[in-house]
């Protein structure tokens, strides 16, 4: 060690600046000071080799960017990556290790990874839990909700609040916090790691880390070294803790234990004199684990005073452990307390029963607080009981979180009223009673219009207020028998019960509701001292006119709700039995739709893409197809059906292998080899967790051409998801595929989405082009495209160009790129090629 000190003292490295964030028991800032045992052990190291260090504060994500910038020059507890690695240096020898763990409260069962589906996860941002757990996630396709948080504790405490279900924390930090918090470790183990210390490359602290080395493995054989101090005055040797579904009972009995020894030293004391000096020590000892038990303890005599309080009683109480001695309950509590608590005590001293029981105890301050106690009879030799131990665990902010809890499963946390599950209850309820009473109810599906617009335009706290006055004018209209509920982002329901006895009436009834519901709404809005006026579609369904259950009833409503939607605001609609003959059509092409994938009955078109000299550059695919049965259905109808069952998946992904064994046959055709071939993605396709795997395996096939892969992506996609979609992008992109952003100007992409992403090109809307001539309205936003696309360097094709007089004004406008009937309609692939061979690619405009 000697040839070492003077080795770094030679070096002359006075000062180390090291980063510091929150995460006991492995590292803390507390006045300004670094605890815990990387901090131990680095002090201990510098202590010996004459350096000096400079704790730093710093959450995670921060400390990790001024290590890499050389603003701090060592951060402890970091596991090694590949990205780390090179970004970093670190020593070889692990000062702990580790491994992450999912914690969450005890209703959310979670046993496996697959249980991960549909639950919120809150993960410390790009930290190694984070990274591994959305790429195991995604790999099973599992909906797995994301909440971001900058700390260990920030993610404690969105389950607390509930806007987590689970978070994933190392072990050390989340054993010892979901102890205190009543949350319970899951099964989920996962990311076996390996913690160092982290120096930047090149800086002051880099020389230290094979220093820090031959410390650790000196350090690691010794038991009395610093490494092996810390990690017992941490905790860190101490076995784990109970499951919490019996930590309680495991702390009873365990302070029960320590109290009968505590008892059982107080009667030796006073027989065995000549051992004094040993009980006065075996007290202390006692005196100090019982104080160290997150638990109330204390011990009564026959008249009920206290002949003992450890220190947690003492400060419940605002007093000392001394003050409490000789004085009873009455001296603590109010008068209701203190009755209720000696009720259970004299059940202890004078029948000798041992009691468990939920105690609620109001201090002489006022504030009101709920335990668990256990109580027992303490006996003398010959079986008398002289006095009660008592063991109390608080249990008030438990049963808080409890209450919290079970509201979020019955109600909608923004509106406050019932969430899908209560309005299940209540509606079957509802129905069984329509059956028993005759009277005639409604269910009544209420959409509002336009609310995304008012979230974008507004923000989200704006929206939020509005769904929550909407709330509140709907519960001015209904009875106390009735039930409000909301199911989605702007979806409401109402059940309206016990309407009339006559049918006619009792519908009349509905739809005169639902007016006035609309009347209401017509009323100005106040958020922030601006006035909205919203309007709304209702669609009815009458409890008679359904034949099978709940789910029955709520399609029913939700087709009235769509046929009202078609109207515009302000409408109404009932339920009638032509929808569902709309409903047989949609399960019928369904049906039809999978036929046709196994049986490969689906096919395509191109229709070609022009330059201003009508010179085709590429060509769009689009998926056609013809039922023996139904014949021809257009895309307009089969598209939506599939992606509204998800069919749009494997057919997405047919028609994109189509798209590749098309390029690869033009690639041996020396006219075709360099058109681009379009396909259109759809939202579920791209977000599909196979998806880019399935683009790879794709363009590595002999032939394909990645570069000539364009790939047609909607602007709705944009603002659904921004970092997994940019994420996706850019992988594709680095292998050579384009991105084309389709019917552009219809939605509500913005400049800050079009710079993150790596499109090439904008794609006009056909709404816009149609009407060029006449409105003047299109005619400016095409020209404002037209100039967005020139000031980005993107391309910009004009889609749906019908006339001769259209293609000339767009190229006035300065289009140089074209596609629509003028140019081509659709057409099987074997047609088009044999067209483009006999033309050399050159489109005689107008006879297609």
């Amino acid at each position: 060690m000697l040839l070492l000190t003077g080795t770094v003292q030679a070096q002359s490295t006075p000062l180390i600046r090291i980063g510091v964030y929150e995460n006991p028991p492995k590292l803390s800032y507390t006045d300004f000071q670094m605890t815990g045992i990387f901090g131990d052990v680095i002090f201990a190291v510098a202590e010996r080799e004459g350096f000096q260090l400079e704790p730093v504060s710093c959450d995670w994500q921060q400390c990790l960017e001024m290590l890499e910038q050389g603003q701090i020059d060592l951060m402890p507890d970091v596991a090694i990556d590949q990205l780390r690695s090179r970004r970093f240096a670190f020593h070889r020898v692990p000062v702990l290790r580790s491994w992450s763990q999912l914690y969450g409260s005890d209703d959310v069962n979670v046993r496996n990874l697959l249980d991960l589906d549909d639950l919120r996860i809150a993960v410390l941002k790009d930290s190694v839990q984070d990274l591994y757990l959305r790429n195991l996630t995604e790999s099973f396709d599992l909906s797995t909700i994301w909440v971001s948080v900058t700390s260990f504790e920030a993610g404690f405490q969105a389950v607390v609040e509930g806007r987590a279900d689970l978070v994933a924390a190392n072990h050390h930090f989340g054993d010892m916090r979901a102890r205190q918090l009543d949350l319970f470790a899951t099964p989920v183990i996962f990311q076996p790691s390996r913690l160092y210390f982290a120096a930047s490359r090149g800086g002051p602290a880099e020389p230290l880390l094979p220093i820090i080395d031959s410390y650790l493995e000196a350090w690691q054989q010794d038991p009395s070294s610093p490494l092996n101090q810390s990690l017992e005055k941490w905790g860190l040797y101490a076995p784990p803790a109970a499951i919490p579904d019996y930590v309680i009972v495991a702390l009873i009995a365990f302070g029960l234990a320590l109290i009968g020894a505590l008892a059982f030293v107080f009667t030796l004391r006073g027989r065995v004199h000549v051992k004094s000096t040993q009980l006065q020590l075996s007290e202390n000892r006692f005196s100090t684990i019982l104080n160290s038990v997150e638990a109330y303890i204390y011990i009564k005599d026959r008249d009920l005073r206290y002949q003992y309080a450890n220190r947690m009683v003492a400060d419940l109480l605002q007093t000392t452990e001394t003050d409490i001695i000789g004085k009873t309950d009455n001296d603590f509590f109010d008068e209701k307390t203190c009755a209720n608590l000696r009720a259970n005590d004299l059940r202890v001293i004078k029948k000798g029963e041992r009691v468990s029981d939920e105690e609620t105890s109001v201090t002489a301050t006022g504030e009101k607080r709920r335990f668990l106690s256990t109580k027992i009879p303490l006996m003398d030799a010959r079986g008398n009981v002289y006095a009660l131990s008592g063991i109390s665990t608080d249990i008030t902010q438990h049963l808080h979180i409890q209450e919290q809890l079970n509201h979020a499963r019955f109600y909608d946390t923004v509106t406050g009223l019932a969430n899908r599950r209560l309005l299940l209850d209540r509606l079957e309820h509802a129905l069984a009673n329509a059956q028993r009473t005759h009277y005639e109810g409604a269910l009544l599906a209420i959409d509002l219009h336009d609310f995304s617009v008012v979230n974008d335009a507004f923000g989200h706290q704006f929206g939020d207020q509005l769904l929550q006055e909407v709330a509140r004018r709907i519960e001015r209209l209904i009875d106390e028998a009735d039930t409000a509920a909301r199911l989605g982002a702007d979806d409401y329901v109402v059940v309206l019960e016990n309407l009339n006895g006559d049918r006619e009436q009792a519908i009349l009834d509905a739809r005169q509701w639902a007016h006035a519901l609309i009347e209401l709404l017509r009323e100005p809005i106040e958020i922030k001292g601006k006035q909205y006026v919203t309007s709304v579609s209702i669609g009815v369904a009458m409890f008679s006119d359904t034949e099978g259950g709940v789910e029955v009833l709520l399609r029913n409503a939700d087709l009235a709700l769509a046929d009202a939607k078609l109207e515009g605001p302000h409408t109404i609609r009932f339920f009638n039995p032509s929808m569902q003959e709309n409903v047989s059509r949609r399960l019928h092409l369904e049906s039809a739709m999978r036929n046709a994938l196994e049986n490969n009955h689906f096919h395509f078109f191109v229709q070609p893409q022009v330059d201003s000299q009508h010179h085709v550059t590429g060509v769009e695919l689009l998926m056609r197809w013809s039922d023996a049965e139904l014949g021809y259905v257009p895309p307009s109808e089969f598209i939506p059906v599939a992606e509204a069952t998800g069919l749009i998946v494997p057919m997405g992904e047919w028609l994109l292998s189509e798209a590749a064994r098309l390029m690869q046959r033009w690639q041996e055709d020396p006219l075709l080899r360099d058109l681009t071939v379009a396909v259109n993605i759809s939202a579920k396709q791209f977000r599909h967790a196979g998806f880019v795997d399935m683009i790879k395996r794709l363009i590595q096939q002999p032939n394909v051409n990645a570069s000539l892969l364009e790939l047609e992506i909607t602007e709705s996609m944009l603002i659904e998801d921004v970092q997994n979609t940019v994420r996706r992008i850019s992988k594709l992109n680095e292998w050579g595929v384009r991105f084309s952003l389709d019917d552009f100007g219809t939605g509500y992409a913005s400049l800050s989405y079009l710079k993150q992403l790596p499109i090439y090109q904008l794609k006009i809307d056909q709404s816009f082009i149609r009407d060029i001539l006449t409105d003047t309205n299109d005619e400016i936003i095409v020209s404002t495209i037209l100039g967005l696309g020139r000031s980005m360097g993107l391309e910009v094709i004009a889609e749906g160009v019908e006339t001769a007089q259209q293609a000339r004004r767009l190229n006035e406008m300065g289009c140089a790129k074209y596609q629509g009937f003028h140019f081509g309609r659709p057409a099987s692939p074997v047609e088009w090629e044999a067209r483009l061979r006999e033309s050399r690619l050159t489109i005689y405009a107008g006879g297609s």
